[in-house]
C-alpha cells in the first residue's frame, strides 16, 4: 500500500515502466573475476510483471545500464519493451508513448534515484521503493513498503490491479 495517505488513483492505469536497479534489483552489483556484474532479482516481483503482461497491461524497462543477462532475465518474464544502456530516458519515455498512443495519465513509473525524476513526473503515478533516494521519494505520490529487489515492484504492480480488480 502507498505511505502517502490516499494516493494516486490506480485504477486508470494501463502500463507500467520500471528502472532495474534499484527497483527491480536492491542496487547490489557483484563484480565478478570474468568482468561480469550480477544481480539479484526477486522471484515474486517477476510473477507479478508475468501476471500483469498476462492480464494486458504494458510493462516496459528502462535502464541506464546494458547488461546482457538483465535482457535474458526479463526477456524470460515475457517482457518485450525492454531499453538497456540508456542516457536519456525522457526520449525514450517520449518516443514510446508517441509510437503506441499512450496517456502518461495511465503510466506508473516505478524508479529509485535522480536519472528517473524527469519521466516520473510525466506520469500518474510516480512510484518507489521505500529505500529510494530521498530526491525521488520527494515527488512520488506512491511509496511501497518494501525496498527495491525485494519486492517494491509486486507491491505496486498487486495494487494497481487490485484496484482494478485483475489480480484473481
Amino acid at each position: 500500500m502507498s505511505s502517502t495517505g490516499t494516493g494516486p488513483d490506480l485504477a486508470a492505469i494501463k502500463a507500467f515502466i520500471f528502472d532495474v536497479d534499484g527497483v527491480l534489483t536492491d542496487g547490489t552489483l557483484l563484480a565478478l573475476n570474468s568482468g561480469e556484474q550480477a544481480r539479484a532479482f526477486h522471484i515474486r516481483d517477476g510473477y507479478a510483471i508475468r501476471h500483469a503482461l498476462a492480464r494486458g497491461y504494458r510493462v516496459i524497462v528502462i535502464s541506464g545500464r546494458e547488461e546482457e543477462g538483465v535482457r535474458r532475465r526479463l526477456e524470460s518474464l515475457d517482457v518485450h519493451d525492454i531499453y538497456l544502456g540508456v542516457a536519456d530516458k525522457m526520449k525514450i519515455f517520449n518516443n514510446y508513448i508517441n509510437t503506441y498512443r499512450l496517456d502518461p495519465a495511465h503510466i506508473a513509473y516505478m524508479g529509485d534515484d535522480m536519472p528517473d525524476i524527469e519521466v516520473m513526473r510525466r506520469c500518474a503515478v510516480a512510484a518507489c521503493p521505500t529505500d529510494a533516494a530521498a530526491d525521488v521519494q520527494q515527488i512520488c505520490n506512491y511509496k511501497a513498503a518494501l525496498p527495491g529487489g525485494h519486492g517494491a515492484v509486486r507491491e505496486l504492480v498487486e495494487a494497481v490491479m487490485k484496484a482494478q480488480k485483475t489480480w484473481y
